[in-house]
């Protein structure tokens, strides 16, 4: 026995030792083949695998903490800095403070990786904006706002669609510099936001002004900013050290620092990242997993930062090397890092970015004027960083879910009656439940778990890790717009109105379009009917989320396809995504692209299921085609196409990919479902789960209410 045992453990330390370490990132480009090759070289030196994981970086902090806890997430992040106050509240992340030489590091770059007088993490390079340049086509970089508007002016050609500036304006991060350069502040003395300031308005007002002017494109994301650099069309552009490893060979640039604004004197000052490769708290493997983030923060590792990286290392002995020394990319980031403001770490700083990001892109698309923007932030701060709700005792509602399920377990006994005569009648019911046992497992821990578990959390509030038990606050608050009003985006009646409407809408579309094209594939006179019904079915087979991201660029303002054939027939492109209207109907035209061949194929399957003696006794009644449809062809289509509409109906109702990819809630989350929104209140404001859970609960009462109504309306014959 004691054989046996030193073997399971021989067994299970060698299984281990094999188990590669797990490395999340979010770099793209440049970054990304440094990394790989960084981890390809540390495989080689200590024989450790190392599995590699890009995460889209909007998403990365919510995956992070909600991975880690659950042994489901990486042994090695690489993170910035700002959010390491709240991971290290939500215990997701390692201390080093005994592992790291501070010697080997600029002081500055330690000092960020500090929490309460603990260390946590190796830093690996410094993150802060700058401009880059085409000299090509501006010869003297711009040092005051009033030089970049003249230049502006000067490279800008609209028939070229040529541009003098060009970065993702909607981005808050990049939007910071123009903050702090008109003099406004985010953070009073005592640490608390600020948002409503006259300097943040201007800063607002500035980058309007130069959408508007045309000096730069509506709806940037970083790939279009990448692509119209690179060809040309983009004078100048704000970026940071990452953009580096994007811009081609062909290109000539440099980097300068930002301007300083004319009109207070104050330099457009970037926020100064520090980004760190972190260990996770639950990692299985800690020595193996911090000798790999000391690994990638120093050495060879550091040289890949630099190039193919394009990163601005934080180890002091990168800076000796002499292809360091002579790296104008280098030189010059160093430069701007001590014009820098050191991003805080604080939770009131990770709280900002969402109220900041809606009232900034309130004011590009033209929903809001810049003089009223800070007051909407500071009305979203608010209502999205909720008080947390008084304890409430649990004992009551623990009594009343017991009192429910005996109420339900005596409800079902006198219904099948006692044991003894359920199993006189069914002697081999036994039998019968050991067959579906493995079924019956699979949806408990599937669903009936999960769905005790989620019902559960709605009555708990999360703040940091910590749960406490609320009881009906969560509810209260929803179901009273607690912070806001009933007609504001976050409200849930407001959320809901969009939801049924969203619903209702997507559901006559689909069968009615689905409807039309069966009828016409039916007709056996047809030629190429099996081409048609291949083609017509492409758009369901292919993933949602594909199709979501292609209609998303097709939309677009200015490069979009829709808008250029608009403009072919001399009609002015469209905006989508600034008005509540547009941008709701962007989303209806993806997802009516998507679900009408659904409702194709379960049409076209029941009306070949209609005897054609039908129609022919009809004919000869003298019935007509609209007659012949109404009397025969609906009545017999019934009992197929209902449970079709209730299903799809329930799809459409919790359809979360073409309001998250395509619209993103967009303008200022006005076309944001019920699904969506309970989302963004678990993964985007503070990881209220509780709240989210609630949300959640609620969008169950809402469908199971529809499925009692339909299934009462669809009559016996349904059923």
């Amino acid at each position: 026995m004691k054989q046996w045992a030193w073997l399971t453990i021989l067994l299970s330390v060698s299984a281990l030792a094999e188990k590669p370490l797990k490395l999340w990132h979010a770099y793209r480009g440049g970054e990304e083949r440094a990394i790989e090759l960084a981890v390809k070289k540390f495989t080689a030196e200590t024989g450790t695998q190392v599995e590699l994981l890009s995460v889209p970086y909007d998403a990365f902090s919510s995956k992070l903490t909600s991975a880690i806890p659950h042994d489901a997430g990486p042994d090695v992040f690489i993170f910035a800095h700002e959010r390491l106050r709240q991971f290290h509240r939500l215990k997701v992340v390692a201390t080093t403070t005994t592992r790291v030489d501070r010697t080997k590091y600029f002081p500055s770059t330690v000092d960020a990786l500090e929490v309460d007088g603990e260390l946590y993490g190796y830093p690996l390079s410094l993150k802060t904006l700058a401009l880059f340049v085409n000299t090509s086509l501006v010869t003297n970089a711009p040092t005051t706002t009033d030089e970049l508007l003249a230049e502006l002016a000067r490279t800008t050609d609209a028939t070229q669609y040529r541009y003098g500036l060009a970065y993702a304006a909607g981005d808050f991060y990049l939007h910071a510099p123009f903050v702090f350069g008109f003099g406004a502040k985010l953070f009073d003395e005592s640490g608390r936001a600020t948002l409503n300031t006259p300097g943040m308005a201007k800063s607002f007002g500035f980058v309007k002004s130069l959408q508007d002017r045309g000096f730069m494109p509506k709806e940037v994301s970083g790939a279009l900013v990448k692509s119209l650099f690179n060809e040309g069309r983009a004078a100048m552009v704000i970026s940071g050290p990452w953009f580096t490893g994007e811009i081609e060979k062909s290109v000539a640039y440099r980097i300068v620092p930002l301007p300083i604004v004319s009109e207070t004197g104050l330099p457009l000052t970037p926020w100064l990242g520090v980004e760190a490769a972190l260990v996770s708290s639950r990692t299985e493997q800690p020595e193996q997993a911090h000798a790999l983030a000391k690994y990638l923060s120093l050495g060879e590792a550091t040289a890949l930062r630099v190039d193919p990286g394009g990163q601005i290392p934080a180890e002091i002995a990168a800076y000796e090397r002499p292809e360091v020394q002579q790296d104008p990319i280098i030189s010059a980031f160093r430069d701007v890092a001590t014009r820098a403001a050191p991003t805080p770490n604080t939770l009131e700083m990770a709280r900002v970015w969402e109220p900041m990001k809606l009232a900034l892109r309130g004011v590009l698309q033209g929903d809001v004027l810049p003089d009223q923007a800070g007051a909407l932030a500071e009305r979203r701060f608010r209502a999205l960083n909720r008080e947390r709700p008084a304890d409430a005792n649990p004992l009551p509602f623990v009594l009343v879910a017991l009192l429910a399920v005996a109420g339900l377990a005596v409800w079902q006994w006198r219904r099948r009656g006692p044991a003894q005569a359920f199993a006189k009648r069914y002697p081999e019911a036994s039998r019968g439940l050991a067959y579906v046992a493995p079924a019956a497992i699979g949806i408990g821990v599937l669903v009936v778990i999960p769905f005790a578990v989620g019902i559960s959390l709605a009555f708990f509030h999360h703040d940091a890790g910590d749960y406490s038990f609320v009881g009906l606050a969560n509810f209260v608050d929803i179901l009273t717009s607690k912070g806001y009003r009933i007609t504001e985006p976050l409200s849930f009646w407001f959320t809901l109105a969009v939801t049924v409407a969203w619903t209702f809408i997507n559901v006559v579309l689909h069968v009615s379009i689905g409807l039309f094209l069966a009828i016409l594939l039916k007709d056996p006179l047809l030629k190429l009917r099996g081409f048609y019904r291949v083609v017509l079915i492409i758009p369901w087979a292919v993933p949602n989320y594909i199709t979501a991201l292609m209609w998303k660029g097709m939309f677009h303002q200015q490069f979009g396809a829709i808008n250029g054939l608009l403009a072919a027939f001399g009609i002015e492109p469209v905006s989508w995504f600034t008005h509540f209207s547009t941008s709701f109907a962007a989303n209806v035209i993806t997802n009516t692209w998507l679900g009408f061949p659904f409702m194709m194929v379960v049409s076209l399957g029941a009306l070949q299921s209609i005897p054609q003696d039908l129609y022919e006794a009809a004919e000869v009644d003298g019935a007509s085609k609209w007659v012949q449809f109404r009397r025969i062809t609906l009545p017999l289509l019934k009992p197929a196409l209902l449970p079709s509409v209730i299903l799809g109906s329930v799809w459409t109702f919790n359809m979360f990919n073409i309001i998250y990819l395509v619209s993103g809630g967009e303008p200022g989350g006005a076309t944001d479902i019920l699904v969506s929104e309970a989302y963004r209140w678990a993964f985007q404001r503070n990881e209220q789960y509780g709240f989210a859970a609630a949300y959640s609960v609620l969008i169950f009462f809402v469908l199971l209410a529809w499925t009692r109504i339909t299934r009462r309306l669809s009559g016996p014959e349904a059923a």
